[in-house]
């Protein structure tokens, strides 16, 4: 099949992110003809004018419509793209020159339906933004699942960096309105109707978070929330690994119980697994401020999603209501 790639990027108020990310595009080393789907979703800053610096360079497809989330404004650009391989993207990732040729090469000799990328921290972003990535990307703190090539599961690509055919988003109706969690719940979806999910390593995309430590215990807070709605609506993708984080901090808890009675083994256990964290993260930066960051940034990460978890499932078992009622904040009504 001859592939013909549109770029779907939902856009929120963000025209700084799409001129960063258009000047990516027009440094692509790549002669494939390729289209890009903006989509502005209910944007009171609309990027407009900035899409028009790049209206000569670029074949940019500008649509408008009402507020109704990521997912929905995904789906509604892949509705109107002229491409037969979407290529899902986020408003604050910028892509290095040859991304477009690895994912072309990939896909010619291993085709698949759906693909995903890691996430990258570019030398050019802020050291919180850094430690954030490692903490989001490293095996030793999230075990690969956003792209790592040692990824302890089957990979479930994310939408800031993910590839659809055309022939899957028909099959599927693409991604539903939860959000965080629409894109697990597709690959989840992918996987029952027989199509196959692959990592594609070297297509990665450095990924401009505009975050914060209070943004980022949010962010995390609200995929703990998720995951067990997942895993009602998805019983076969039940793992034991989402409950570590869980566990990490109840853990936590009580080594420092022990520790207020003389039993210091636990806590000594904790803070070896900190060093570990500070040292790889030190070798992977070369920053002992980033290293020191990535401990904060950790902490927050299992903190946050650890007992979001444990409060999603107790919620979802005692109340009987579905997840739409409990958690509406989690939900975008589709236009």
């Amino acid at each position: 099949m001859e592939l013909a790639f549109s770029f779907i990027i939902p856009v929120f108020n963000r025209p700084n992110e799409i001129d960063e990310l258009l000047q990516s595009f027009s440094n692509l080393n790549s002669n494939e003809n390729f289209e890009i789907v903006i989509i502005e979703d209910g944007s009171t800053l609309p990027s407009k004018n900035v899409i028009a610096n790049f209206q000569d360079q670029l074949n940019i497809t500008y649509l408008v419509k009402e507020n109704s989330g990521p997912g929905d404004s995904r789906n509604y650009g892949m509705q109107h793209a002229k491409g037969n391989y979407f290529i899902i993207l986020d408003s604050d990732c910028i892509l290095p020159p040859n991304y477009l040729n690895i994912v072309k090469l990939f896909l010619t000799d291993n085709y698949v339906d759906c693909f995903g990328g890691p996430d990258a921290a570019h030398s050019s972003f802020s050291n919180l933004q850094k430690a954030i990535n490692f903490s989001m990307t490293a095996f030793i703190t999230t075990g690969g699942i956003r792209g790592n090539k040692t990824q302890i599961n089957k990979f479930q690509p994310r939408s800031f960096n993910m590839g659809l055919s055309k022939k899957a988003f028909l099959k599927t109706g693409g991604f539903g309105n939860i959000h965080p969690g629409e894109d697990p719940d597709l690959s989840l979806r992918l996987w029952k109707l027989g199509y196959e999910t692959a990592l594609i390593p070297e297509a990665f995309v450095y990924h401009k978070r505009r975050i914060s430590w209070s943004k980022f215990y949010k962010q995390v807070s609200k995929f703990g929330l998720v995951r067990p709605i997942l895993n009602v609506w998805h019983p076969e993708s039940k793992k034991i690994t989402y409950w570590f984080p869980t566990i990490f901090i109840l853990g936590f808890v009580l080594a420092i119980v022990l520790a207020a009675l003389n039993c210091m083994q636990l806590l000594l256990l904790y803070g070896t697994y900190f060093l570990i964290v500070f040292l790889v993260a030190l070798f992977s930066t070369r920053s002992f401020v980033i290293a020191i960051q990535a401990i904060c940034a950790t902490s927050i990460q299992f903190i946050g999603y650890g007992f979001s978890f444990i409060k999603s499932i107790t919620i979802l078992k005692v109340s009987g209501k579905k997840p739409e009622e409990i958690f509406p904040e989690l939900f975008f009504k589709n236009k």
